[in-house]
């Protein structure tokens, strides 16, 4: 049986491989198990690989540290590949103010970990990994071990430790907050709801949809991009029912005739003034419309062919040259407004409105072959992970700081993650991967990288937390959860009048904690936290681990 002794204990490569396998394996089935309704998740991986450490089974160190950062890398590049596309567009409109709302709540974190350092006088690597496990960040633990890495050509479990103590707490603190400033306030749900509901039909107003009938003589044969242009108001004509009943959608160079009729979308606020360009409004309602668009198709037509990757709409010509409407566009599950300008991208999905032959011809140009989506386009993610590396290794010098900053490992990925996933396209750089093949990569490297942080730290975890004064960690991470989080919630919902169901994916989202997000979206009943979940993550990513990097590199 010396074969099995030196598979479970020994260093070789079969034994290393047992036992991350082992170890992930274990941690993904404690992972299904919830407490009131509250699971610590894939997390369980990082306490398995403890205790194992722990009882002796460990694995070559050199092996170790691969493993550890090639899974953190996999982890942020396709974090940053699902992110990107938004990332921009997130500090628009009310983007703006829950991006500041969530970058207050990081500075303070960062505070309250910086002056329990000063005052207890634990390191400040600890105290980072503590700040780490707090608010449920991996990629902020990566960046600061491998920061203290580069520094020292050491690794330091005490950073990982401190994430360990603090994570389970941290992620109850989130939940406690959530619900703690509900309470505080008052709040009720159906008239959060009312709410939410009166703020969507004020938005939705702002458009409308009208049926007109041509009677001003002066725009008797123009042509619609003529006319257009004659009135400074925004305004879409979609469908045109000629005297002789003819329906036609309607293109930049259909004339206009006495007694068409129009279907019209615009502004609700400048409908007055277009009636009164156009001539006259009736009593045609948009149901009318469709049953006259018997003729007419609606189909969804997916982007497959790597030539028009990274063309906008209008180079296309489709209104023009196959006689279709492009009413929107879909873009990983988000409707976009499909504007001439917009810039397309493989795997988008478009919503063609038309004839069926002008609508399987313009199938051809755009591809709709699901086979070719299902292809793993590797080229955008070695690459991207490859000038990551390039860019993380480049030394920033800051004033006060005396060692450079480097984006380092985790944040040169995902930094180049972002701006390829974004701009890619420009440069007919295809960058789509499917929503499972993104959702497998990501898996893959958070396991290996928590299962190796565990197998890491598992040797001194047990007598630094019974003997070292790790149960006061646990305290200092609550801290840093807890207190920034309650003081931004009251700052958001009393000053900036923010619907708590928003509020509550602030919270889940500056501290990139799902656990949070969705019991948030169990709470709410709709998808109000994953939206503003979403406008604060990519941002939220970026600072904690630019923060954690900061931390070890000025205080060590």
């Amino acid at each position: 049986m010396e074969w099995l002794s030196t598979l479970l204990f020994g260093t070789g490569i079969g034994h290393s491989i047992l036992l991350i396998s082992v170890v992930i394996f274990i941690g993904i089935l404690l992972g299904k198990i919830k407490i009131g309704g509250i699971s610590l998740g894939i997390t369980w991986i990082l306490f398995v690989g403890i205790i194992c450490s722990h009882f002796g089974l460990r694995m070559d160190p050199q092996a170790l540290h691969f493993l550890q950062e090639f899974g953190l890398i996999l982890f942020v590049y396709s974090v940053g590949l699902q992110v990107g596309p938004g990332f921009f567009s997130s500090f628009k409109k009310g983007g703006v103010t829950l991006n500041l709302l969530a970058t207050a709540i990081i500075l303070l974190g960062v505070l309250a970990t910086y002056i329990i350092h000063v005052i207890t006088g634990l390191p400040i690597t600890t105290m980072v990994g503590i700040l780490s496990g707090a608010v449920t960040n991996t990629p902020g633990l990566g960046a600061a071990q491998q920061a203290y890495y580069d520094m020292k050509g050491v690794e330091m479990p005490s950073i990982a430790m401190g994430y360990a103590v603090a994570y389970p707490l941290g992620v109850i603190g989130i939940i406690l907050a959530i619900v703690l400033i509900r309470y505080i306030f008052r709040i009720s749900f159906d008239k959060e709801t009312e709410a939410a509901q009166n703020q969507a039909t004020e938005q939705a107003s702002k458009a409308t949809h009208i049926s007109l009938l041509v009677k001003n003589p002066a725009l008797f044969g123009k042509e619609i991009s003529e006319i257009a242009a004659l009135i400074d108001k925004k305004f879409v004509i979609s469908r045109i029912l000629h005297p002789n009943e003819d329906l036609e959608i309607a293109k930049p160079r259909t004339h206009l005739e006495k007694d068409d009729k129009l279907f019209v979308i615009a502004a609700r606020q400048d409908l007055n003034a277009i009636i009164a360009f156009i001539g006259e409004r009736i009593e045609m309602h948009r149901a009318e419309w469709e049953k006259l668009d018997d003729k007419l198709v609606s189909r969804r037509i997916a982007i497959t062919r790597s030539e028009i990757n990274g063309k906008t709409l209008g180079q296309l010509h489709l209104r023009n040259g196959f006689g279709v409407n492009i009413t929107r566009v879909n873009r990983a599950g988000v409707d976009l407004v499909a504007h001439t300008g917009l810039q397309l991208q493989m795997g988008d999905r478009l919503t063609v409105v038309g004839a069926e032959r002008d609508i399987e011809n313009v199938s051809k140009v755009l591809g709709n072959s699901l086979r070719r989506l299902r292809e793993p386009n590797l080229v955008p993610i070695f690459l991207g992970i490859a000038l990551g590396i390039l860019i993380g290794s480049i030394p920033f010098a800051f004033p006060g700081i005396p060692q450079p900053v480097k984006l380092g490992l985790a944040g040169g990925p995902l930094i180049v993650a972002i701006l390829i996933s974004r701009f890619g396209p420009h440069y007919k750089l295809i960058t789509y991967t499917t929503m499972s093949a993104n959702l497998m990569l990501r898996e893959i490297g958070i396991s290996l990288f928590l299962a190796c942080v565990g197998l890491n730290a598992g040797a001194g975890f047990v007598d630094t937390v019974v003997n070292g004064g790790g149960w006061s960690w646990i305290g200092y991470g609550f801290i840093i959860t807890f207190l920034p989080l309650m003081i931004v919630g009251t700052i958001a919902r009393v000053v900036y009048k923010i619907n708590y169901f928003t509020i509550m994916g602030l919270i889940a989202g500056s501290t990139t904690d799902p656990p949070a997000l969705a019991y948030s979206n169990t709470t709410a009943g709709n998808d109000m936290p994953s939206v503003s979940y979403a406008t604060v993550y990519p941002l939220t990513m970026f600072l904690r681990v630019l923060t954690a990097q900061v931390l070890v590199l000025s205080f060590v």
